[in-house]
């Protein structure tokens, strides 16, 4: 008797650690021809690598962790655009929902598409020196923006062990210096609004105060203490509480809308990766997740963020580009709460720890421009070969 039910097939994919998040990379020429371009088969083929959606939030059943931090998706090509090497074009997956965003970029990831884009013979071999740094020039094909990551190589190979060390990430490997150039939104205004701080109207929680920017990713600061928190907090303050997360995410809403992403606040359901929701305090010690005490003394502001719905673990690297890119700026919420003034860079702590990230901005006329924002990471294979799903998942 035939079977009915077709074999798996198999694609080559490597799936790799960048920055505090990891994901499975694709080459796009590797794809099936259906997901070589966007569209159902595309996010049906991603959903079934990452094993969503998944009733049981385990991801049991796929590569991904059952995170907003590893549940991603990169897909990579030769650049078709002038003056740069490689097109990155990123998916972030929905844990327990149908659904595949390709709003925003991860920032974090960023840091492993120069490695990817190197060993897979994206960049031309003239490029790549046989001992240094290799430059690559990366396009960010889901907000249009250029990045450009600084890749350690040796003996013409990729380094990626190293003495680096990245709160939230647990082992130490090869740093990666990624510069996000003119990180803002270039088809408006830096501030949506027009206003550093804005009286944002949130039924049911009252009117707080918001910078909402949208550099690097949209995201809406709020202060912590008017949400009754106080910028310390770990994980389980938060991810525990069904109450807080129903907050934040009318919060988000409503920002959103006010931010012009979208019309109503039914839409948000639907636009889960961006904007981001962040609540900034003036310095506090605490002890982070890994049990590291951090002191007051030792940082400028604590940052606490939200990503899919949940407190991340530490910092999306694209919410770390609006923290500095605001920081920068006197006046915003994340200026104040780090002592305001003008600055090039903070030092900020998040629930893993610390990071220091730094911008240059400047004003022009009534507007806000940002020329980059620059930060370390790091990043790592942790396997390569083939990915398999059953063959008429798309």
């Amino acid at each position: 008797m035939p079977n009915k039910f077709p074999p798996q097939i198999k694609i080559p994919a490597i799936y790799m650690r960048g920055g505090t998040s990891k994901g499975v990379f694709f080459n796009l020429i590797d794809l099936p021809e259906a997901a070589q371009v966007p569209g159902e088969a595309r996010d049906k083929l991603l959903l079934r690598v990452v094993g969503s959606p998944d009733p049981y939030g385990k991801h049991t059943d796929g590569m991904g962790g059952a995170t907003s931090s590893t549940s991603k998706t990169v897909i990579l090509s030769k650049s078709t655009k002038a003056d740069h090497d490689v097109d990155y074009l990123f998916g972030q997956v929905s844990i327990d929902k149908p659904f595949v965003d390709w709003s925003g970029n991860c920032g974090n990831l960023t840091a492993a598409v120069g490695s990817f884009a190197i060993s897979s013979g994206l960049v031309d071999s003239s490029r790549i020196p046989d001992n240094g740094v290799a430059v690559v020039r990366i396009w960010q094909a889901n907000i249009e923006k250029t990045i450009v990551a600084h890749v350690p190589i040796t003996n013409g190979e990729v380094q990626e062990t190293g003495d680096f060390e990245l709160d939230g990430v647990t082992f130490p490997a090869a740093e990666v210096k990624v510069e996000f150039m003119d990180p803002a939104d270039g088809e408006g205004s830096m501030f949506p609004t027009g206003n550093l701080v804005d009286d944002l109207e949130v039924p049911g929680i009252g009117t707080l105060k918001a910078t909402m920017i949208n550099a690097g990713i949209p995201t809406i600061f709020l202060n912590a203490n008017e949400v009754n928190y106080n910028g310390t907090e770990l994980q389980e303050a938060i991810n525990n509480d069904g109450k807080a997360l129903l907050m934040f995410e009318l919060i988000r809403a409503h920002g959103a809308v006010k931010m012009g992403l979208i019309k109503d606040i039914e839409e948000a359901a639907n636009r889960q990766h961006t904007p981001k929701v962040a609540f900034v305090a003036p310095p506090a010690d605490y002890v982070s997740s890994s049990g590291k005490q951090i002191k007051a003394s030792n940082i400028d502001l604590n940052v606490r963020a939200l990503s899919m719905g949940k407190l991340h673990h530490a910092m999306m690297g694209t919410a770390a580009v609006a923290i500095a890119t605001a920081a920068t700026i006197p006046g915003t919420l994340v200026n104040l709460a780090a002592g305001g003034g003008d600055r090039q860079g903070v030092i900020f702590g998040h629930p893993s720890g610390t990071l220091k990230v730094g911008a240059e901005t400047q004003k022009q006329g009534n507007d806000w421009l940002a020329k980059k924002v620059i930060m370390s990471r790091s990043a790592r294979v942790l396997m390569e070969g083939w990915v398999k799903v059953p063959g008429d998942c798309f």
